[in-house]
């Protein structure tokens, strides 16, 4: 039997506190006929949720878009407030691919969903990575600088206009990131202590932009209901920077500070082998093949 082709699309809301839009945005998803909603979680402090989406490209598009326009209904930008950075009411839409399906067609993708999201929605979208339109795009943090407070003022550079609609953000949605990327870890470490300031040094010493390791995206922020300081952190390539080099360092600069490291946690799903990779250091494993020695690969 030939088992589907298929991609993965984590889109991320600007909305992680009020229940019943993320099961509304949720409901949309699920409406979509042969797609998997394989998870979902809302952070109140980053006032945020994610979302994991599976299925055939044609069916995760599909998906997606209807992802969009629910979150674009129900969330109004100029009353969100978060500790994440954050630019429109769905914030990014990233299509990876898992099974038999290029690079390529992923880029296709997300430009035929970036279309249709300003077509139909009227929210302008910038793409980025793998199907960015310039150099200067293709990285997250810098098509989200300024945030939905200062994008307005932002569109009017032409280096900044939108690759789908006019250089004006919607009114109450903002404007929306989408492409196509390898996958990604997001990973964040929680800190003994309650200064931002901390996690902020932390961040700026190990994110890529700022000298440290390469694939690595980094800020801090406070999480408010518990009254901890986290480094949060996007690893946009596991394979050539590993969590636990990065976990080590962030615990290494921590001690600088007087600070320890309480927490680590993963949010959406992540590749096995990412974790494997963590297991075999940890572990101190000899001779340990991770392609024959886990009971799951064969599984699968």
């Amino acid at each position: 039997m030939k088992l589907a082709r298929l991609i993965e699309c984590v889109p991320n809301c600007s909305e992680g506190r009020d229940k019943q839009v993320v099961e509304a945005i949720a409901d949309a998803v699920r409406a979509v006929p042969g797609v998997t909603l394989m998870d979902y979680s809302s952070d109140e402090s980053h006032n945020r949720s994610v979302f994991t989406i599976v299925g055939s490209p044609e069916q995760v598009g599909e998906a997606a878009f209807q992802f969009a326009k629910a979150a674009v209904e129900r969330i109004d930008m100029t009353k969100h407030t978060g500790e994440h950075p954050r630019m429109g009411a769905v914030d990014v839409i990233p299509f990876t691919p898992v099974k038999d399906v290029p690079m390529e067609e992923c880029v296709e993708l997300s430009k035929a969903v970036g279309k249709r999201i300003w077509e139909e929605l009227k929210m302008p979208v910038t793409l980025y990575e793998e199907s960015a339109s310039a150099p200067h795009r293709r990285n997250l943090a810098a098509v989200r600088k300024g945030q939905f407070e200062g994008m307005p003022e932002k569109l009017k550079d032409p280096q900044w206009h939108p690759d789908f609609g006019n250089a004006e953000i919607h009114p109450t949605a903002g404007i929306v990131a989408v492409g196509a990327r390898v996958p990604l870890v997001a990973f964040n470490i929680n800190l003994s202590t309650s200064d931002v300031e901390i996690a902020n040094k932390i961040a700026k010493t190990i994110r890529e932009s700022s000298g440290g390791m390469r694939h690595v995206k980094a800020i801090g922020v406070l999480l408010e209901d518990r009254n901890v300081a986290q480094v949060s952190i996007n690893m946009v390539n596991y394979e050539k920077t590993p969590i636990y080099r990065v976990f080590e360092t962030v615990r290494f600069e921590a001690k600088r500070y007087g600070v320890e490291i309480v927490g680590s946690e993963i949010i959406g799903l992540l590749p096995m082998n990412a974790l494997i990779n963590a297991a075999e250091y940890y572990l101190k494993l000899e001779g340990f093949d991770g392609e024959n020695q886990v009971m799951e690969k064969h599984l699968l």
